[in-house]
């Protein structure tokens, strides 16, 4: 069975650095980096009393791992915004409980700039934020702020099928 359906002659699969982010409508800017979507069920022990001593398992839990963004800073404020939502500093009141939640979209492209695959982050919050790096004089790198991003589950968008590429 090929590994590609439209694309037969594609033997290699996709690079982990062409992707795109997006939540309320808009690309994430200056996004460089994110970590994994993974999600993981917890293994439950059990054994019958008549049993010789055998141990059985059954799915518990299943825990969806928190992602982390990073992005170069720029005048972008999505990161420090939806932040906000969650913790304002400006006390209680100015919390949006409507809208600290958000659908979060992941989507992996092929090299000519297309999706190919896309996942659909749901109920997605904002659990920590690092508006700036430590920063050091004798470096010679980016400033990269992070924004570490909880949800509840993950969904594969079917309707995001694979192109023909040439």
């Amino acid at each position: 069975m090929p590994m590609f359906n439209v694309n037969a002659h594609r033997i290699d699969p996709y690079k982990n650095f062409r992707f795109r982010v997006t939540w309320d409508g808009r690309v994430v800017a200056a996004l460089s980096k994110m970590s994994a979507i993974k999600k993981t069920t917890e293994a439950i022990e059990w054994r019958v009393a008549a049993d010789a001593g055998i141990v059985r398992k059954m799915p518990g839990r299943t825990k969806f791992e928190p992602v982390t963004f990073e992005s170069g800073l720029t005048h972008d404020r999505q990161f420090l915004e939806w932040a906000n939502q969650v913790n304002n500093p400006q006390g209680e009141a100015a919390n949006s409980l409507v809208n600290y939640r958000k659908s979060v979209r992941v989507e992996v492209l092929n090299m000519q700039g297309a999706p190919v695959m896309a996942f659909n982050l749901m109920r997605a919050w904002a659990s920590e934020f690092q508006a700036l790096p430590e920063m050091d004089a004798n470096a010679n790198a980016v400033a990269i702020q992070t924004l570490k991003v909880e949800y509840e589950n993950f969904v594969l968008d079917e309707a995001v099928t694979e192109p023909a590429e040439t």
